[in-house]
């Protein structure tokens, strides 16, 4: 029973390193973007008017959320798993 949660632990362990690296791949299109936002000069953007800042704004915004949205989702899997986990470990204790 204990070699089963131990191959559980592991496998599990690989699931969240997949989905970090994931995140920490969207992480960091945001803060390329982010720079990019950045570097744009003050006078005179050319974005085609007020529609083209509010477009690339939006966008910006649509990539911060999502990387938001992501880290919550690791986080509830990570808590999931590891609530398994601990039934699985309380059942093997109580027998």
């Amino acid at each position: 029973m204990e070699q089963k949660i131990t191959e559980i632990i592991v496998h599990m362990s690989h699931s969240h390193q997949q989905m970090a690296r994931v995140i920490d791949a969207e992480r960091k299109v945001s803060v390329r973007m982010a720079q990019i936002v950045h570097a744009i000069p003050d006078a005179e953007p050319a974005f085609e008017g007020t529609s083209g800042i509010l477009e690339n704004a939006g966008r910006i915004n649509k990539s911060v959320i999502s990387y938001l949205n992501a880290i919550a989702d690791l986080e509830e899997a990570m808590a999931e798993n590891l609530g398994i986990v601990i039934k699985e470990m309380k059942g093997q204790d109580e027998e």
